[in-house]
């Protein structure tokens, strides 16, 4: 399937995984529409590097946690494009503090379900919207959802509780659009991260580099950027069109493969 002319959303798109899952995506021939929290200028460089390949990039700043910033993020994509493939809900952020759950705040709680759940969830609402209103006018419109969780939607760590708990509802926020968008021929991921070299594990670089020596993962080295970046391609190819809802796990064999 020609990708030239389709468009993908992708959120958190800037820097870290997201900027692993957009040059992949360029790579294949997708045109971008990338949300950061940042100022235009402060991502100048991510920006060009994804122009280099010859796709039409433009940035859409704001909070996927606001609803507002949501609905500005989806108007101007129609603006700019008209139309919208792929919606790649990436951005997250993790526990504040790491605190342990006997003393997590309300206040942390509830920033990383804003985040990580509750913006995601109803931007795929709106996406949902608009999609099946291309489907209604174009037969052949295919679109596609993937949602970036991690092996914390299943394994725990009491001091990301408020972390885990919402990587877990994107599970089933996942099951549950592909449900109800399956019939309409638009399929809903979820990709399952394990320990990913970005900015945001450099903080716990040497805990994993001991425990991946020790065994913990059954291929053992860091999982890069570019490795959820390929298959998030994978998925909006369409070369697993018969397999929405499932889970597909980035983890070098972390989440099924560990010896207990």
């Amino acid at each position: 399937m020609s990708n030239e002319n389709n468009v993908a959303l992708v959120t958190g798109g800037s820097r870290g995984i997201g900027l692993g899952i957009c040059k992949a995506l360029v790579a294949d021939g997708w045109n971008l529409a990338v949300n950061g929290m940042r100022d235009e200028q402060a991502v100048s460089e991510a920006m060009a590097s994804l122009r280099t390949d010859g796709a039409e990039v433009i940035y859409c700043q704001g909070n996927v946690a606001d609803a507002d910033a949501r609905a500005a993020m989806l108007d101007q994509v129609e603006q700019h494009f008209g139309r919208l493939n792929l919606l790649v809900n990436n951005a997250g952020i993790t526990s504040p503090g790491r605190k342990d759950i006997t003393e997590a705040t309300e206040e942390g709680f509830d920033q990383v379900m804003a985040v990580n759940l509750k913006g995601p969830y109803f931007l795929t609402q709106l996406t949902a919207r608009w999609m099946l209103t291309q489907g209604e006018a174009d037969e052949s419109f295919a679109g596609t959802i993937v949602n970036i969780s991690s092996v914390s939607a299943a394994i725990p760590s009491p001091d990301r509780g408020d972390y885990c708990i919402s990587r877990a509802g994107t599970s089933m926020a996942t099951k549950l659009w592909a449900r109800r968008l399956g019939p309409h021929g638009i399929n809903v991921y979820e990709i399952r991260p394990g320990v990913i070299r970005t900015d945001m594990t450099a903080v716990v670089t040497e805990k994993y580099d001991r425990l991946i020596e020790e065994g913990l993962l059954a291929q053992p080295r860091w999982g890069t950027t570019e490795d959820v970046g390929q298959a998030v391609a994978l998925l909006a190819s369409g070369k697993l069109s018969y397999a929405t809802g499932n889970t597909i796990h980035i983890d070098g064999g972390l989440e099924r493969l560990r010896t207990l």
